[in-house]
């Protein structure tokens, strides 16, 4: 039913969230299980982004269904990725039209505060974005635009039944991981592209190696991404390694949390840590 078995892993973390949500809800609140909850909400941020670029299952039914249980598990209707990611950022590549392009909010940054507000600062240009996709199907493609508000419907439901059943559990439980979730999924744009040349052929992306690609199904690759983004995750690996040497070397950045550590605190105290941007002109 999988166009590739590699996906059993992502549907292990499709089935095992609401498993470790469940069990909290029912026997209490265990650290080393809110833990791996925080972790998979990465993962689920990640399928949704790879489903929209690949459809897993070989069947339509299968494929809406993942949709749908991705919309739960995220908070969030997945039919966002396609004007927010593919007909965006896909298509301009950090380039100056890429609306939530990460030089565009107070001018070309790499640092602490840039990365925790970028979220917010995404949200603020990509929501029209939203709308006005939604204006269109309704035009031209009613069917889709239910299909689009029926994930909105489902999302609303889910939280005012377990609110009502237990608030306090719904807002630890669900809500809170589900923002962690989303705040990565936005973030992840400002650790891939900040400092990288969105106007060069290829230096307009940052790539990261180590335990954050079988972690999480490669998504540290992202020149390899960009450069095929039909592609299976599984094979960007080879795919990277063919880019690699061709890359500016700061954009080979090596495991994403020393990366993290280095750039966003480190730094404050070794000026030679601070991140460099490769762009010739700031925008503002």
């Amino acid at each position: 039913m999988l166009h590739n078995r590699r996906d059993w892993q992502a549907v292990a973390y499709l089935v095992a969230l609401p498993v470790l949500v469940a069990w909290q809800w029912r026997y209490g609140w265990h650290p080393f299980a809110y833990a791996v909850t925080l972790f998979l909400t990465l993962g689920i941020g990640v399928i949704h982004h790879h489903h929209t670029h690949r459809r897993m299952w070989r069947g339509r039914r299968l494929n809406r269904l993942t949709d749908l249980w991705l919309t739960l598990l995220q908070g969030h209707p997945t039919f966002v990725f396609y004007p927010a990611h593919v007909a965006n950022h896909h298509r301009y590549r950090h380039g100056p039209r890429d609306v939530a392009r990460t030089y565009r909010f107070g001018g070309d940054s790499n640092h602490l505060w840039g990365y925790l507000a970028h979220p917010f600062q995404a949200v603020w240009v990509l929501y029209p974005l939203f709308l006005g996709w939604l204006s269109r199907l309704r035009r031209h493609h009613p069917g889709a635009w239910r299909y689009c508000l029926l994930q909105y419907a489902l999302v609303t439901a889910l939280w005012a039944g377990l609110a009502w059943l237990d608030w306090r559990q719904w807002l630890l439980l669900v809500l809170i991981p589900q923002l962690h979730g989303l705040h990565w999924l936005l973030a992840t744009n400002y650790l891939q592209h900040a400092h990288a040349d969105g106007r060069s052929r290829l230096d307009y992306a940052r790539n990261f190696e180590g335990w954050v690609n079988p972690l999480l199904f490669n998504i540290g690759l992202h020149t390899a991404h960009h450069e095929h983004p039909r592609v299976h995750w599984s094979e960007l690996p080879a795919l990277h390694r063919s880019y690699r040497a061709r890359l500016h070397p700061a954009l080979n950045a090596g495991p994403l949390v020393p990366y993290m550590f280095r750039t966003f605190i480190a730094s404050v105290v070794v000026p030679r840590w601070r991140s460099r941007s490769l762009m010739r002109h700031e925008e503002t």
